[in-house]
């Protein structure tokens, strides 16, 4: 934590410090080497336990090729039918998979997917009573003269079912073939002998860098497989290309009084380029009022490397706050009860916003919000989801033992950029501190539920605007989300000119 005037506590006690002894000594120890290319026989990649270890990531321009041959279809049964009977019908499968894994962040966890490709050459089951089917056309050997004539008879008196995609399915059964995914401009690409398959956006969250696995599985019979064009030095290790070590960035001191507004920001130990276009755009607008303060949390990071260049962030800036657990998405709601304790006790805030690094935020309208509701009104305001469902599956689920009474969630305001007043902080963090606080994944959601229980005590003034935009920029915004470094530097220019005006390049 950081004192009230502003410097950062000693970095070798506690926690913090056994991870930066660790760092250190495997740093000097032996530091982490960057191959420019992998290559393992079959055999190789077998013995390691199908997965290809990629020490330092991807970079763009990044790609793996595999040469592997489908193994025959064999006979599967329903996976819904725990003991086969006789009379249960099988199913001729074949298929693989294939992804790209991130480092884990606790033990015993699974890595994290950035990518998942499944591709099925034979076999499928009924979802809810619907048959699922590929919309590609099978390259099934059926290359009658009849059967080419019906088809083209189909679609020219345009009976023909639809077809997404018009040439041969690119696996078979016993048939060799190379594939290869890239890391492209705008997300990985596919390509299987030369022909473009299928391409991926690069998911939110993650980087090339992060890429430190590939991994396959199922029915296939890899020959060998290679990595080319890897980055010889992994970026998080000089992150002095993306920070700029001037003072003209450093945060004031904390003030002796209270502030009218805490801005936490969410962010990640690699994340390094955001953290200070973020210094160099909004950020600067709190640096000139005495009323407004801003810091990052960040958790500690997987790599030691990458925790040792935080720690030199955190010491040069002083607007770092590192809280001592290893990041996780599930985690993330503890770096927001963080984020009202540091709001309450070391800025003493009237009011505590919560964003992430991709957030720009436009100061001087979030002040004059919240300046328009009652002095002493309790108040929660952002852009609020009034009717939404639990979901049960995917990245955001919630399990029916975790929340099964709820048909609708309570209101709650997207996360990319809230308001709550500093007594629904206070009670918060008391609730937390005296372990009486539900606490769920999904910081956003946790939060709508924590303001709806203060508000069966004290009333809540819920103020909704769309200018708090979740998915990226609206002219006029209050916060502005997914904003790329270059766009926040662009933003920031137009604010200063009195325009305040999305920018569109990446």
């Amino acid at each position: 934590m950081e004192d009230r005037h502003g410097g950062v506590q000693d970095l070798k006690s506690g926690k913090l410090a056994a991870a930066v002894t660790a760092a250190v000594e495997e740093r000097n120890g032996t530091e982490e080497s960057c191959p420019h290319s992998i290559s393992l026989s079959g055999n190789e990649f077998r013995e390691r336990g199908r997965v290809l270890v990629i020490p330092c990531g991807l970079t763009l321009g990044s790609h793996i090729t595999l040469v592997a041959r489908p193994y025959q279809a064999h006979a599967e049964f329903d996976p819904k039918i725990s003991v086969p009977r006789e009379g249960d019908q099988a199913v001729m499968v074949s298929q693989f998979m294939m992804e790209l894994q991130g480092l884990k962040n606790v033990d015993g966890e699974e890595p994290p997917r950035i990518l998942h490709f499944n591709p099925r050459l034979k076999g499928d089951w009924s979802v809810d009573g619907l048959v699922k089917c590929e919309k590609w056309i099978r390259d099934d050997d059926d290359h009658s003269e009849e059967s080419k004539t019906a088809w083209w008879l189909n679609r020219l008196i345009g009976r023909t079912k639809k077809v997404s995609i018009d040439w041969p399915y690119p696996f078979s059964e016993e048939k060799l073939f190379v594939l290869t995914l890239s890391a492209g401009l705008e997300g990985y690409h596919v390509n299987v002998d030369g022909r473009h398959i299928t391409s991926f956006p690069y998911r939110t969250g993650f980087v090339l860098e992060d890429a430190t696995g590939f991994s396959l599985n199922g029915d296939l019979d890899v020959q060998s497989i290679f990595a080319l064009s890897l980055p010889t030095s992994h970026p998080s290790f000089a992150p002095q290309r993306h920070l700029e070590m001037n003072s003209r960035w450093q945060a004031p001191p904390l003030p002796d009084n209270p502030v009218e507004l805490f801005i936490g920001i969410l962010s990640a130990g690699n994340h390094f380029a955001e953290r200070m276009a973020v210094r160099k755009s909004w950020m600067q607008s709190t640096r000139k009022s005495q009323n407004v303060v801003a810091r990052f949390f960040v958790a500690m990071h997987a790599r030691k490397e990458v925790n040792l260049e935080l720690m030199k962030e955190a010491e040069f800036f002083g607007d770092i706050i590192i809280v001592p657990f290893m990041d996780s998405y599930d985690l993330v709601v503890l770096k927001t009860l963080s984020i009202c304790e540091y709001g309450v006790h070391a800025a003493s805030a009237k009011y505590i916003m919560k964003c992430d690094d991709d957030t720009f935020v436009r100061v001087d309208a979030v002040l004059r919000e919240i300046k328009e509701v009652p002095n002493g009104q309790s108040l929660y305001v952002g852009n609020i989801n009034y009717y939404h469902k639990p979901l049960r599956e995917g990245k955001w689920a919630v399990t029916y033992e975790v929340l099964y009474t709820h048909i609708l969630l309570s209101p709650y305001a997207n996360g990319p950029g809230y308001i709550i007043s500093s007594d629904i902080a206070r009670f918060i963090f008391s609730g937390f501190e005296r372990h009486t606080l539900r606490l769920f994944k999904m910081e956003d959601v946790s939060m709508g539920m924590w303001v709806e229980l203060f508000n069966t005590t004290r009333p809540v003034a819920y103020v909704h605007d769309v200018k708090f935009c979740q998915f990226g920029c609206i002219d006029d915004y209050y916060t502005a989300h997914y904003q790329s470094p270059r766009q926040m530097l662009c933003m920031w220019d137009k604010l200063q000119a009195g325009r305040p005006q999305c920018c569109n390049m990446r």
